[in-house]
């Protein structure tokens, strides 16, 4: 794995409402890359915050279509990744 590109896989976490509960249950939703894989991902976490993490799922986010002053646009296109740590470890994905 390329060291430069697993300090960049990380773009930011996704604070909602939603993730805020997921991460009750250890689970951390984060913004990456969209050519990055489930290996950098979870190295890039552990890395980054110091944790052992248990899976990574990621999905691909369609950009949504929207029209703005009568021209019709798209939204880019990104990838998620839901993190779980092991039972006891936190991330404070609001500082990151």
């Amino acid at each position: 794995m390329n060291q430069e590109k697993v300090l960049t896989v990380l773009l930011g976490p996704i604070v909602s409402e939603k993730t805020t509960m997921a991460s009750a249950s250890n689970q951390y939703v984060f913004k990456v890359r969209t050519d990055s894989n489930k290996r950098e991902i979870r190295a890039a976490v552990e890395l980054h915050f110091g944790v052992t993490v248990e899976a990574v799922t990621t999905s691909n986010v369609k950009g949504k279509k929207k029209v703005f002053k009568g021209k019709v646009g798209q939204r880019s296109n990104w990838k998620k990744a839901v993190v779980k740590v092991s039972e006891g470890q936190m991330i404070d994905a609001t500082a990151s």
